[in-house]
């Protein structure tokens, strides 16, 4: 099974889920760092590090698949 055959199948509930909070971090984060007002740099990296987690999350649990297939 290829990659694009995995990202559209159906995606088991507990993985959606992971994935819709992997995509809430990457949205928070990506919020953090386009903020216009000066934050302090620690906050900046962690946005940065939260969204590559976010990210990574939300694309694993995308392409994952049911254990019967």
């Amino acid at each position: 099974m290829n990659l694009i055959e995995r990202a559209v199948s159906p995606t088991p509930t507990f993985f959606q889920k992971l994935r819709n909070i992997g995509l809430a971090l990457a949205a928070i984060s990506a919020a953090i760092i386009a903020s216009p007002v000066v934050l302090p740099t620690i906050v900046v990296t962690v946005a940065g590090y939260l969204a590559v987690a976010g990210t990574v999350l939300g694309a694993v649990s995308q392409v994952t698949i049911p254990g019967d297939q």
